[in-house]
C-alpha cells in the first residue's frame, strides 16, 4: 500500500474512533423534517436484511462524509439517493447521515443477530476501494454488525446478478449479503428499471424482492416522454426507494479524463467516455514518432477475450472504436446526426422510429453492413441476458417482442426492414429509444448466426472480432497487447491516427501512474482520485473532470437463502 494511502486510511480511522470529524459526530442526528420513518416491522421473509430497520441501521452507520473528505481526497459527495444532485432529484428524500446512536437503536428493535457475519463482495482492484471497505467494516463493528468483505473476478455479471427463481418470494439466486460497485446510468430510468418484473412477471435483479407498488412506480418514470411529468414521477420513486431503503447509495464522482500533451483532439467534444459520444476520434492527432508514425497509447485491451458491446458500450476502447453505432449524441448524451444511418426519423407519439442506412457500408472483412444485419442484432440481443438495461427497455417495448421471446414468432413483428431502411414499430412507449440507438451496436449476422445468446461471449468469435467502426484489429496477443489500426473503408473516412496500442486492463487500471510516468498512456478515463492526484503531478499529462450520472452503491440481498442441502 502506498504510504499516502496508509496515511489516509489511518487518519480515517482516527476520525472515525475519536468523532473529531466535522460530519463524523457520534450523536449527530438528521434533521427532523426529513427523518425516515419505519414503513414495514419485522423482516418480510427468513433474511433478515429484509428488515427495514436492518438496512436503515446500515446507512446510519456509515460516515459518507467523513470518507469522501479523507478516503476520496474530497473528489466525491456524499449520496442520498442514486440519481445525483441536480433538477431531478426530489429535494423532499429521507435522509440517513452518520448516527451510530440511531443505528444501534434499530438494531436491538429488530433483534439483530450480533454473531452473524455479512459477506460483502466487491469487483474493484484499486487499492481505494479496500480501504473503503475496510473503514465500512469498522462503521458497522461499532454498531453491532461484522462483516468481512472479498473481490470477486471473472464473470462477474453471474456472480452479482444470478436471479431468483421468483421475483419476489426468492429464493435468492445468490450467495452474498452485501455487494458494492457502481451505476452508471445512460438513462437515469436506467438505475431503477431492474427493480420491476419483466413484462413477463420475471425478476430483473437478484438482491431485492419486486413488489407491486415499486413496479408501478418505476413503471411511470417510463410511461412518458413529457419532462415535467417524467419529473414528477421520479420524485415519487426517489422518496419510496429512500424511505424503504432498496439499496444504500454511498457517493457521487466525476469522471476524470487524462491525457498526454502531445496528443490533440483538434476541437472534439469532451463528455461521458463511459458511453459513446461525437468525440471526433477521426480527426485526433499524436506527435510522430521518429519513423513519423502517430501511435497512441492506452489501456483497457482485452485480457483473455474481447467484450461484447451490448452489456456495457464503451467502458473499454475497443467497444468505442471497433463498433459503430445508428446515431450519434453530443457530449451530454442527446442524439443528434446519424452515424450508420444516414437519416432517421421518431414519430410524433414516439411509436414509430425508421432509420436509412448509409450506401456502401462494411465490415472490417469487406463485406456488406446490412439491414439484415441490424435486424437480426435486435432480435438476437433480446436473448442476450446481461443486455443493457437501457438496450433492453427498447427492444422489449417492440411490437412482437414478448411472442418472439416466447418463441411464438419466428422473428420480432414491430421490426420491418427492406432495401437501406429498416423500422421499429413500439407497442409501448420507450422515451430513451433515441439514445439506444446512440450506443447499441449492431454486430455481424455471418459470424454469429450460429451463437447461443445466453452463452454470447464465450463464442470464439470474441476471440478476433470483426467490426464496423473507424479502427480494426492489426494484432492481439491476449493479456499481452493489441494492435488497432484505421479502418480504411470506413464511412466517416480514415483516422489520423496510425495506430492504437493498447495494454490490457479492466475499468480499474492498476498501472495507470506507472505507465503514464513512462510516456506509455496518452489517453484514458479513471474515477480512482488517487491516480488523479498522481496524474496532476505530471507535467507532461492533462487531466479533465467531468460531471456524469455515476453512483457507488451498496446493494442489499433482501431474498430468503435457499435451504441446505
Amino acid at each position: 500500500m502506498r504510504k499516502d494511502r496508509i496515511v489516509v486510511l489511518v487518519t480515517t480511522m482516527l476520525l472515525l474512533a475519536t468523532g473529531l470529524f466535522a460530519g463524523g459526530s457520534k450523536e449527530a442526528a438528521p434533521a427532523a423534517s426529513t427523518a425516515p420513518t419505519s414503513t414495514a416491522v419485522g423482516p418480510t421473509n427468513s433474511n433478515p436484511l429484509s428488515d427495514l430497520r436492518v438496512r436503515q441501521a446500515m446507512a446510519y452507520a456509515i460516515d459518507m462524509k467523513t470518507a469522501c473528505a479523507t478516503l476520496l481526497q474530497g473528489m466525491a459527495l456524499p449520496a442520498d439517493s442514486d440519481i445525483p444532485n441536480g433538477p431531478w432529484k426530489t429535494p423532499d428524500l429521507s435522509k440517513y447521515e452518520y448516527n451510530p446512536e440511531k443505528a444501534k437503536a434499530l438494531l436491538k428493535e429488530a433483534k439483530w443477530d450480533s454473531n452473524r457475519v455479512l459477506d460483502l463482495i466487491y469487483y474493484y482492484a484499486d487499492q481505494e476501494t479496500v480501504d473503503l471497505m475496510t473503514a465500512i467494516q469498522q462503521w458497522f463493528a461499532a454498531v453491532g454488525i461484522k462483516m468481512k468483505f472479498r473481490q470477486i473476478t471473472g464473470d462477474l455479471a453471474a456472480q452479482l446478478n444470478a436471479l431468483p427463481a421468483d421475483a419476489e418470494k426468492g429464493p435468492s439466486g445468490i450467495t452474498w449479503d452485501l455487494a458494492y460497485g457502481a451505476k452508471a446510468a445512460l438513462a437515469l430510468q436506467e438505475y431503477y428499471n431492474a427493480y420491476a418484473r419483466s413484462v413477463d412477471g420475471k425478476p430483473q435483479i437478484a438482491h431485492t424482492p419486486a413488489n407491486a407498488t415499486m413496479d408501478s412506480l418505476i413503471a411511470a418514470t417510463n410511461s412518458t416522454s413529457d419532462i415535467a411529468k417524467q419529473k414528477e414521477a421520479f420524485f415519487a420513486l426517489e422518496k419510496y426507494m429512500a424511505s424503504n431503503v432498496k439499496d444504500i447509495p454511498l457517493y457521487y464522482q466525476q469522471l476524470f479524463i487524462y491525457e498526454n500533451k502531445r496528443l490533440n483532439r483538434n476541437g472534439g467534444l469532451y463528455g461521458n467516455d463511459q458511453y459513446n459520444y461525437d468525440w471526433g476520434i477521426l480527426n485526433w492527432t499524436v506527435t510522430a514518432d521518429a519513423n513519423g508514425k502517430q501511435i497512441l497509447y492506452t489501456n483497457t485491451g482485452p485480457k483473455q477475450f474481447f467484450f461484447e458491446p451490448w452489456s456495457d458500450p464503451a467502458i473499454h476502447i475497443t467497444r468505442k472504436v471497433l463498433w459503430d453505432r445508428l446515431i450519434t449524441c453530443d457530449g451530454s448524451l442527446t442524439p443528434t446526426t446519424g452515424k450508420l444511418a444516414s437519416s432517421y426519423k421518431l414519430s410524433a407519439d414516439g411509436m414509430n422510429l425508421t432509420f436509412t442506412l448509409r450506401d456502401g457500408l462494411k465490415w472490417h472483412d469487406g463485406s456488406p453492413l446490412t439491414v439484415d444485419d441490424v435486424k437480426w442484432s435486435v432480435e438476437t440481443a433480446l436473448k442476450f441476458p446481461t443486455l443493457n438495461a437501457v438496450f433492453k427497455k427498447t427492444f422489449n417495448s417492440l411490437k412482437g417482442a414478448k411472442d418472439y421471446l416466447e418463441g411464438k414468432t419466428p422473428g420480432v413483428a414491430g421490426i420491418t426492414a427492406s432495401g437501406n431502411t429498416i423500422t421499429f414499430d413500439f407497442a409501448s412507449l420507450d422515451p430513451n429509444c433515441l439514445l439506444t440507438f446512440t450506443q447499441w451496436a449492431p454486430l455481424p449476422k455471418k459470424y454469429l448466426a450460429k451463437a447461443d445468446p445466453l452463452k454470447f461471449q464465450q463464442d470464439p468469435f470474441w476471440q478476433n472480432p470483426v467490426g464496423s467502426g473507424p479502427y480494426r484489429i492489426d494484432k492481439v496477443s491476449m493479456n499481452d497487447y493489441l494492435v488497432m489500426v484505421p479502418y480504411k473503408d470506413y464511412w466517416g473516412g480514415v483516422a489520423k491516427i496510425d495506430q492504437i496500442v493498447c495494454y490490457p486492463s479492466d475499468d480499474n487500471d492498476a498501472n495507470v501512474v506507472k505507465n503514464a510516468a513512462a510516456q506509455k498512456l496518452d489517453y484514458g478515463f479513471t474515477k480512482n482520485v488517487g491516480d488523479v492526484k498522481s496524474l496532476q503531478a505530471m507535467s507532461h499529462m492533462n487531466v479533465k473532470a467531468v460531471d456524469i450520472p455515476y453512483t457507488r452503491i451498496l446493494w442489499v440481498n433482501q431474498f430468503p437463502k435457499p435451504a441446505a442441502k
